[in-house]
């Protein structure tokens, strides 16, 4: 986030304008698939990848016994590309499946029109890119591609399509779309999630599973189990097949009913509207604070950061003493303690921009929560913040914060503070965590700024600074299956908080108005509002008092009058 603000995000305008064709049309007889190696089956033979960034790995693979696993970095896409022969004017239809963050898909040198897809993000699961071109009259091979995007993770790619007129130098075979399963049936439902199976179909490499007629899961088994759904809430389910000539008809629909709860979330004392601000630990040139400086407008105190200790997953805390001009840890439990009698909570963040807290394992993730629970019982923390901007595992983040909340009860706070890329789609490990705990999370504030600009829930690109880049990037968080009540708009107390994305509190209450009532939008308008929005948060209580308080004076009691 944060201790030293300017972690830059991936900027996607660019990529906005692409879209994906979709288009299959018929095939001739004399088709075939003309890329060589297409399934990685033969390594790396006649594929060319940048920075020596490609590899061939057994697993994940969509098809096979082999897939492609490409690594970018902070210089390079991790571009692996094929020139594949091809006839000239002729009409060919370009696939791959495809696994990651921001992976793209491309031919160029096709002698009329370049071409490329992308997909934002697509987690765990397999997804298909999809998209045609057309030779010029004299062209005989093209450039076929597909990459990452900087510094994003490693990206997996399979079962490579070329289809079209035979250009001499292909002939993978061509599979056949599978056909529709058949036997979906609903299971075991709780108050947010539905269990689901159906028939295996003979061809199918793998299956999507379809909610209200979107899109929300891919596996490649015949069962799974949809989560992130509303309380006592009735929602049709659909699931296809799919290999890699592309997917079948959606099967027959089945209905299926959550079961009744209270309202998701833990929190304890916290309220309905709430303002939260992060305490810093270290004087890097904010005001430094006491915790009993920070003012009655903050609801929830995120106190930063709990440090690494040598055990993995394993967290403390050590009171920079020196650093805030001699506060004690007598004085600052005592300050906790008095917060907590005015009302408020004061919880632990866990990571920042530096933090290097890494749950990947049930040991660790054991190890985390107990850590925790310890700092709780010795200093009286009301929670946990997740902060960790390098990346978490969603099994087992989910598996520690449920063993902590099992230790802590329904009045512990659970705040997590995501950057906008983590938030972009459902499938994302920061996403699919927060739906995984749902029933105990209490608010999700992400981090509205050091973002560029990013896809809203229209499908739309949003730069930051604005009133549309808050509202349209928090429709997503409220379409995707959180409660109102677990979502907040992150924002900077200050030009000095972050390298990017301030705005004047002005324009926090416009999108919070916007959110909640329908007015004071921008250009964007959601199509309904949410007038449970938990509130707001800022980065951080010290910048914010830099300024004089100016922004928790202005947003607090907005926050605190929503309906």
């Amino acid at each position: 986030m944060k201790r030293a603000s300017g972690r830059v995000g991936l900027a996607v305008a660019a990529a906005g304008a692409l879209s994906i064709a979709g288009l299959t049309g018929t095939a001739h007889a004399a088709d075939v698939n003309n890329a060589k190696n297409a399934g990685f089956e033969s390594g790396l033979a006649n594929w060319s990848c940048t920075a020596g960034s490609g590899a061939t790995v057994s697993s994940p693979v969509h098809g096979g016994t082999a897939a492609l696993k490409a690594s970018p970095s902070g210089s390079d896409t991790g571009q692996c590309s094929q020139t594949v022969a091809v006839k000239p004017n002729s009409t060919y239809t370009l696939s791959s499946w495809v696994q990651g963050s921001y992976v793209y898909l491309g031919a160029s040198g096709t002698g009329t029109s370049d071409v490329s897809t992308w997909t934002p993000g697509t987690g765990g699961g397999w997804n298909q890119l999809t998209t045609t071109f057309k030779t010029g009259a004299s062209t005989t091979s093209v450039q076929i591609y597909t990459h990452g995007w900087y510094g994003q993770p490693a990206y997996y790619a399979d079962d490579v399509s070329v289809f079209g007129p035979d250009g001499g130098g292909g002939g993978d075979p061509a599979p056949t779309v599978p056909a529709a399963p058949g036997g979906l049936a609903a299971g075991t439902a709780t108050s947010s999630s539905v269990d689901l199976s159906w028939g295996a179909v003979s061809n199918a490499t793998g299956y999507n599973v379809y909610r209200d007629g979107a899109k929300v899961q891919s596996v490649t088994g015949s069962s799974a189990t949809v989560t992130g759904l509303s309380a006592s809430t009735s929602y049709q389910f659909q699931v296809t097949a799919t290999n890699a000539a592309g997917e079948s008809p959606k099967s027959a629909a089945v209905s299926a009913t959550t079961s009744p709860t209270g309202t998701p979330g833990g929190g304890g004392n916290v309220p309905k509207h709430a303002v939260t601000g992060y305490w810093q630990n270290f004087n890097n040139g904010a005001t430094v604070q006491k915790i009993s400086d920070v003012p009655a407008n903050y609801d929830i105190i995120a106190v930063s950061f709990a440090d690494a200790t040598g055990t993995p997953g394993g967290v403390t805390f050590n009171l920079d003493t020196n650093g805030l001009g001699g506060y004690t840890v007598d004085q600052f439990k005592a300050d906790i303690a008095a917060k907590h009698a005015a009302g408020k909570s004061v919880i632990i963040s866990i990571g920042g921009q530096n933090g290097t807290v890494s749950i990947n394992d049930s040991t660790s993730a054991n190890n985390f929560a107990n850590s925790v629970y310890s700092l709780m019982q010795t200093y009286g923390f009301d929670g946990v913040d997740i902060d960790l901007e390098n990346g978490l595992n969603s099994t087992y983040m989910t598996q520690a914060l449920r063993s902590l909340s099992q230790k802590a009860g329904s009045k512990l706070v659970i705040t997590m503070a995501p950057q906008t890329i983590d938030m972009q789609s459902t499938s994302g490990e920061y996403f699919k965590t927060a739906l995984n705990i749902k029933d105990i999370l209490t608010v999700v504030n992400m981090q509205y700024y050091n973002s560029g600009s990013m896809l809203g829930c229209d499908g739309k690109v949003y730069s930051q600074g604005s009133v549309d880049f808050l509202t349209a990037l928090a429709c997503i968080q409220l379409q995707g299956g959180l409660d109102p009540s677990q979502v907040g708009l992150g924002l900077p107390a200050s030009t000095s908080g972050a390298g990017s994305g301030y705005v004047s509190p002005s324009v926090v209450n416009a999108a919070l108005d916007c959110l909640t009532a329908g007015t004071n939008c921008g250009s964007f308008k959601p199509s309904r509002t949410w007038p449970g929005l938990r509130g707001a948060m800022t980065w951080s209580t010290n910048w914010d008092a830099r300024s004089g308080n100016a922004w928790s004076n202005a947003v607090a009691p907005h926050v605190h009058a929503l309906p």
